[in-house]
């Protein structure tokens, strides 16, 4: 879990503006593109589940900031996620309820001219329900969740922003489809990123659209299949009198990426890599009011490593017929 954040844009805005800017407000993902790929909209057996996450963007900057800031300033972010499932056993509307907490902590860079480095711990994610519902014995299932980013991150600076925590609320609705049979699990996770105002500025970032898709079969222990994502800023921002009602980056922007996942069964533990290439991007939004046209998106690749385990279940046991859906946040 953490947010891509563009943090060269600050020093953009603060070097072409004719008045001291306080802050700049980012229309990047506050979730990670790609955050649900390898999962699938089955629940897992009741029990406690943890997992552990490390994640990094290797980048460049690309779209129109580029001639600001010149076409070689990379952007650098990585992060380490601990998290927990919980899955009491319950059900409701036929479905399987859970729920799941998770904390990162993240560090991002900007390379010259921006040279801007930051750390800390990021916005806490906390999704209060996920039902997922078997249907029948097709092998198919169907998920619907609501998961949130708490404003509880590491915040610095006169807008709160110049640190990796956001002040403001993030609502994430997710709708998961997958077929899970014969060692298949064929995925889409379609999910929405909704923000509140910032808590200081009134400044709110449009939603942000995100698809994540996986296509993988399982062969003995070994999990092994092409991944993709698509995300992209699918309504404009709102700006406030903090900022005379001005947009400082429209910033609507698409990037897709297509990659592989590796996966493999321990037992007590399952692992998976994956790893993508930005294959299309596109940005657009000029600052309001003026010719100024900041609009930015890293362009490079992602790789992750999840750990998953069960810490707890009421047989203690997981028996051949229980087979545990990958499941992390």
């Amino acid at each position: 879990m953490l947010k891509w954040g563009y943090a060269f844009a600050a020093a953009g805005v603060a070097t072409l503006s004719t008045t001291p800017a306080h802050s700049y407000e980012s229309s990047s993902a506050v979730a990670m593109p790609g955050l649900f790929i390898g999962t699938a909209a089955a629940a897992p057996p009741p029990g406690i589940y943890g997992f552990d996450r490390a994640s990094t963007l290797q980048s460049n900057i690309a779209g129109p900031v580029t001639k600001v800031i010149g076409d070689n300033t990379g952007l650098q972010v990585g992060a380490i996620t601990h998290g927990f499932v919980f899955v009491p056993g319950w059900t409701f509307l036929g479905a399987t309820y859970d729920a799941a907490i998770a904390v990162p902590l993240q560090m991002q860079s900007v390379g010259s001219p921006v040279n801007v480095q930051s750390s800390g711990m990021y916005n806490t994610y906390i999704a209060p329900f996920e039902l997922s519902w078997k249907l029948g014995d097709s092998g198919f299932f169907a998920k619907v969740g609501l998961g949130m980013y708490v404003p509880d991150g590491t915040q610095t600076g006169i807008a709160k922003l110049s640190n990796v925590g956001d002040p403001y609320w993030t609502f994430m609705p997710q709708l998961s489809l997958s077929y899970l049979k014969n060692g298949w699990n064929l995925t889409a996770n379609l999910y929405n990123e909704m923000n509140t105002a910032n808590s200081v500025t009134g400044y709110t970032t449009g939603d942000i659209f995100h698809v994540d898709l996986t296509a993988t079969k399982q062969i003995d222990k070994w999990t092994i299949g092409p991944v993709a994502y698509y995300v992209g800023q699918v309504t404009g921002d709102k700006s406030s009198a903090f900022y005379n009602y001005k947009i400082l980056n429209a910033n609507r922007y698409d990037r897709v990426a297509v990659g592989a996942l590796l996966g493999y069964d321990f037992g007590p533990a399952q692992v998976q890599v994956w790893a993508t290439e930005q294959v299309y991007t596109a940005t657009s939004g000029a600052t309001s009011g003026g010719p100024i046209n900041l609009s930015s998106v890293p362009n490079g690749f992602s790789v992750a490593a999840t750990l998953r385990y069960r810490l707890w279940a009421p047989d203690q046991e997981t028996t051949p017929s229980e087979k545990r859906p990958f499941f992390i946040k």
